[in-house]
């Protein structure tokens, strides 16, 4: 999870100026997220499996600045792909594209992971107390799975990312209506991403 934050951190700095939210967010963003980690980690090194109250709350508010920065620079994006804005190269473009594209990758993997089953620690103490919102292929199969296997973060990166090339979870099911919602709302945007983009690489060649 920490390694997913600071990959979102470094390959905001791969976004040019006119599609982030202004000229200093690209000192101020990874700097705010460091911030927040940084009370994170200090909060509960090792693994995340402290179920204090302000810990959800920092976690929160963290993964809400990492969704308004990503849907800011998602809406340019899109907006100055249809509005035609000029781009030196196809590479260019494609690059600026993938950043987006992962960065909302890893920014639905954080949701998924601190919603899912009522948050991280709970799964980790055994204590979910809310109905799990997604069904992993391992609590199907005890004998293959480790003892005690729980889903981790890297879990829901998989499940992210699946969803965000193939438009649809693969091997894990949605079993809540806000985790299907999220669902299609991270494949509407994958899609659209990389309609646009690609069209638009075309174009420029």
């Amino acid at each position: 999870m920490a390694l997913a934050v600071v990959s979102a951190g470094v390959l905001y700095l791969f976004i040019p100026s006119e599609f982030r939210i202004s000229t200093s967010a690209s000192v101020a963003y990874p700097l705010v997220l460091a911030v927040l980690l940084g009370v994170l980690v200090l909060g509960d090194p090792g693994r995340i499996d402290r179920d204090v109250r302000w810990l959800r709350v920092v976690t929160a508010v963290l993964l809400v600045t990492m969704t308004v920065v990503t849907l800011i620079s998602t809406v340019r994006l899109v907006t100055g792909i249809l509005q035609k804005a000029d781009f030196t190269s196809p590479g260019q473009l494609l690059i600026i594209g993938a950043v987006v594209w992962l960065t909302n990758v890893i920014s639905f993997a954080l949701w998924y992971w601190h919603l899912d089953g009522g948050g991280p620690a709970k799964r980790a103490r055994g204590h979910v107390v809310a109905r799990p919102a997604f069904h992993f292929p391992e609590q199907g199969l005890p004998d293959i799975a480790d003892t005690g296997w729980y889903p981790q973060f890297v879990d829901y990166f998989a499940l992210s990312f699946n969803t965000a090339t193939a438009f649809s979870p693969t091997d894990v099911s949605a079993v809540r209506h806000w985790s299907k919602l999220m669902l299609i709302v991270e494949s509407a945007v994958s899609l659209a991403l990389v309609a646009l983009v690609v069209a638009r690489a075309v174009n420029v060649l």
